[in-house]
């Protein structure tokens, strides 16, 4: 079964992508963490997301098209940075992975599982 662990950084965490004294920091984890998956078999997509400036939200109304304006959508102070869909059995097997993604203060992660088609 697929589950998506959606990754969800704080402005600062955010700010390290663009700075260089900081950045290994924040990605030399992850890429130990996408290695560790790939190597288990359990890969199946991912990707980190541009800042959240570059975000569009498309929002629906009653009987009329989207409206779309500028930024995410959520309005918190963390904001969605990325994700992975992983292949495992069950939501503990999920949880055991989710658990393992690195650390960092003010990191939030989100399990969910994804639909199943329907037949």
């Amino acid at each position: 079964m697929n589950y998506t662990i959606l990754i969800h950084e704080t402005p600062d965490a955010l700010a390290m992508r663009s700075d260089p004294a900081r950045r290994d920091s924040l990605f030399a984890p992850v890429f130990r963490y996408i290695e560790a998956i790939r190597e288990a078999g359990i890969h199946v997509a991912g990707a980190g997301l541009e800042l959240p400036a570059t975000a569009k939200t498309l929002r629906f109304s009653d009987g009329g098209g989207p409206v779309v304006q500028d930024g995410p959508y959520a309005d918190t102070k963390e904001q969605l940075a990325g994700f992975f869909v992983i292949d495992v059995p069950d939501m503990g097997t999920a949880l055991d992975w989710a658990r393992r993604f690195p650390p960092l203060p003010g990191r939030v992660l989100e399990l969910r599982p994804n639909l199943q088609p329907r037949e």
